[in-house]
């Protein structure tokens, strides 16, 4: 920036100095370019110093010079005009800003009165030539500073005017001052809206708000524009100064984009066939099911128990679809209670209820338009909103709570449950009429228990994942973990030997997990742990385990914990002499794990029937139990908590055992 930009403001100070002292004024520009003049100098402004004289030298070094004789003077002997020089005395003075010359102040004296006004005052004369050398460049600071101001504030009003929302600026008595483009595009305004009320601009704001904000931090609400036919949110924000409130801002959100933001946010987690491990022959059928469905527009209903990875099928089945680039919307009907569910499937209107926040709220049906919305554990939906779901799924429209009018939507809806909805269609406990819409494409994923080759697929995949996620070198399981792993039921499923594999790695200090002691205490479920002490009894499970399950290559997968049965373990006596096992002790172990084709009835041939004696087995038992508990602790709310606490197992096995033994609950 150079002096020439207060130009003005420059000669008004020459002609001051000129004044006060009544003497010839000039003031260059750094490029010795004359920017004001007093006397014979004023016509010739704009004219630049040919040559180099004593301005340049002054410029140069940043320092005050006095000449009082100018043509025998050692700073004018390289004058361009030394021969024809009419000046009798010269006072050159620099105009400087943050260490950088921008200019020179000249006093020329053509007389000796003038002269002597700058020899007999040298002293007083310097000192004020240089504070008004300083006031010019206190000028060019705030010009400076103007300047960059000005710049940033171009700046941001380009930014402003870019950006894909309305915005309005008023002061504090809400009359516009600036608005973008997009405000001006979105409300249909073609005149001009600078220095008009913004309640008069738009109709749905009322002047008043602003008097009521000075005692508000923040005011939002919705709106509705019937020129423009929109519908949003606006907030309107307080701007201060030195605790001054100065103006407002107010942004506006249309719903329409408000959802599209949100989609595009959501569509960012993606999940393929590809991804969803099993290679088993059960896994690549569901697999294949489930890619045809993909292809269809019509509901799909996914059952599984829990732990299965409903979702993941869910969600590859929305990305190969050709909803494939909108929003997956996900909503666990069980985990929110039933009050609130209804407004977060549906949304809600401002006012709908006490508490309900302004502008209302979208619903998951709204964020989820144009894509696919996952409703997981739909048997816990109640009675009221299946009616609700019914309607969404006959008219393609939802009514929000609070809400006086329908809003379509175009959503295919995958629901899935670990519930058998058919008998409580007979219970009445879930509407038939939706349950057909529901399950127009059923798709069952099969029980980790049905396919336990993918076992090691999966096992290894998690530790590779729980590895990096602990910062733990694990590179495996051993043989003989993995066989125990295939022999486990896995009541919880893929979510359960997540959990396993999670604490075996955290347990381990091996890059291979091989310590049974660490496996066996993880697991949860009784009839497993009977096993495992079964293993142990019969010492397979004490130091050599590995070597003792190898070598009498016992077929755990044999092992059925319903049936209580060991298959497949019966290696030959004589195999064993001729391996010079020859322990007495040992080979009756061998023969003490026979196969046990009922353990009841084996035990009632050995013994002498001396007396009729009825006994009951463990399962008759367990059911009456188990029933005699179901009924008294019936009218608590949290009865199935207490129950399975009062028999001493988990709930996850009391919900087994219901199912095993098709109980009434």
């Amino acid at each position: 920036m150079k002096l020439d930009v207060i130009k003005k403001e420059i000669q008004k100070v020459a002609e001051a100095i000129s004044l006060v002292i009544n003497i010839d004024v000039t003031i260059v520009n750094e490029d010795m370019k004359r920017i004001a003049g007093t006397g014979i100098y004023k016509d010739k402004i704009d004219e630049i110093i040919p040559g180099t004289s004593a301005f340049n030298k002054c410029y140069e070094e940043k320092k005050t010079l006095v000449i009082d004789d100018p043509r025998n003077s050692v700073l004018c002997k390289h004058c361009y005009k030394l021969e024809n020089c009419r000046e009798e005395a010269e006072v050159c003075c620099p105009i400087v800003f943050e260490g950088k010359c921008f200019g020179v102040i000249g006093l020329i004296a053509f007389d000796g009165v003038q002269k002597n006004k700058i020899t007999d005052n040298q002293k007083e004369l310097v000192m004020f030539i240089e504070k008004m050398a300083s006031l010019i460049s206190g000028n060019l600071k705030a010009e400076i500073k103007s300047y960059q101001y000005n710049i940033e504030k171009e700046k941001i009003l380009k930014v402003v005017d870019s950006m894909d929302r309305p915005l309005v600026s008023t002061d504090e008595n809400g009359t516009i001052d600036s608005c973008n483009s997009k405000f001006k595009k979105t409300f249909k305004i073609e005149e001009n809206p600078i220095g008009k009320e913004i309640s008069l601009v738009l109709d749905f704001i009322n002047a008043d708000v602003f008097a009521s904000l000075k005692n508000n931090k923040k005011h939002s609400a919705t709106f509705y524009s019937e020129r423009s036919n929109v519908r949003g949110i606006y907030n309107i924000n307080k701007i201060y100064y030195k605790k001054d409130l100065k103006g407002f801002v107010i942004d506006f959100v249309d719903k329409k984009d408000a959802i599209r933001n949100y989609n595009k946010m959501n569509i960012d987690y993606k999940m393929t066939m590809d991804d969803i491990i099993g290679e088993s022959k059960i896994m690549k059928k569901v697999k294949e099911t489930a890619l045809k469905a993909s292809q269809s527009t019509s509901t799909i209903l996914i059952t599984g128990e829990s732990g299965t990875g409903k979702e993941l099928f869910a969600r590859a089945i929305h990305f190969h679809s050709d909803r494939g680039d909108k929003p997956f919307i996900a909503l666990n009907c069980a985990a929110i209670p039933e009050e609130l569910l209804e407004s977060e499937l549906f949304g809600y209107e401002e006012g709908a209820f006490t508490g309900a926040k302004k502008g209302g709220k979208l619903g998951m049906f709204e964020r989820a338009n144009k894509g696919t919305i996952f409703l997981d554990e739909i048997g816990d939906m109640s009675i009221h909103l299946q009616a609700k779901l019914l309607r969404v799924l006959q008219e393609k429209e939802i009514q929000k709570v609070g809400g006086k009018s329908g809003i379509k939507i175009d959503v295919r809806i995958i629901s899935a449950t670990n519930k058998n909805l058919l008998e409580m269609v007979e219970k009445g406990m879930f509407r038939e009429d939706l349950y057909y819409r529901l399950n127009v494409l059923p798709i069952n994923i099969p029980n980790l228990s049905e396919r336990k080759e993918d076992i090691p697929l999966l096992v290894n995949h998690m530790v590779k994942v729980y590895s990096q996620k602990l910062g733990k070198n694990v590179c495996g399981v051993s043989n003989h973990i993995m066989k125990i792993l295939e022999m486990y039921n896995w009541p919880g499923n893929i979510r359960e030997l997540q959990n396993v594999i999670e604490f075996c790695i955290n347990m381990t200090n091996e890059k291979i997990i091989s310590d049974v002691e660490i496996l066996k205490n993880r697991f949860s479920m009784d009839e497993q742990n009977e096993f495992i002490e079964y293993l142990e009894d019969k010492g397979y499970l004490e130091e050599g385990e590995a070597q003792e399950l190898n070598r009498y290559d016992i077929d755990i997968r044999g092992y059925d914990k319903r049936e209580r049965n060991i298959k497949n373990v019966k290696p030959d006596l004589a195999d064993l002499r001729k391996d010079g096992y020859d322990d007495l002790n040992k080979i009756n172990k061998v023969e003490n794990i026979k196969m046990i084709e009922n353990p009841g009835v084996s035990a009632r041939k050995n013994i002498k029937e001396k007396e009729s004696i009825n006994f009951k087995t463990i399962e008759e038992l367990e059911v009456e139990e188990i029933s005699r508990a179901l009924e008294y602790y019936k009218p608590y709310k949290n009865d199935k908590d207490m129950v399975a606490d009062v028999l001493g197992i988990s709930r996850a096995t009391l919900y087994r055992k219901i199912k095993k033994y098709n109980l009434d609950i």
